[in-house]
């Protein structure tokens, strides 16, 4: 490889990190709904994995089972956070072309 051939490489790392800083102000602002308990519980997150606000239907509260909220939030946040990863995984196959490059993961 010559000199302009590593040159090419540069610009190509440096459109691809420039990108990947897109991709991630994208994500932050992104946001993706889990829920449980058929809506009972929402939990709202952005794409970078982070919970921006919980929903708990009054309904659903009890005392005496405390146990089941629990689970219904857990379940929602578990969703919510699935979303992002999916949504994450489909940005990046966008820049990667589909193509899975160790290494080359977001960073969150």
């Amino acid at each position: 490889m010559g000199m302009g051939g590593l040159g090419d490489m540069m610009k190509q790392v440096q459109k691809m990190q420039a990108k990947m800083a897109e991709i991630q102000a994208q994500l932050e602002k992104a946001q993706v709904e889990g829920s449980a308990g058929g809506g009972m519980v929402k939990v709202i997150a952005n794409g970078k994995h982070e919970v921006i606000s919980v929903t708990i239907d009054p309904e659903v509260v009890d005392r005496n089972d405390v146990e089941m909220l629990q689970d219904l939030v857990v379940a929602a946040v578990n969703q919510a956070h699935q979303k992002a990863q999916e949504l994450a995984s489909e940005q990046m196959a966008e820049l990667t072309g589909g193509l899975k490059i160790p290494g080359l993961n977001l960073p969150f």
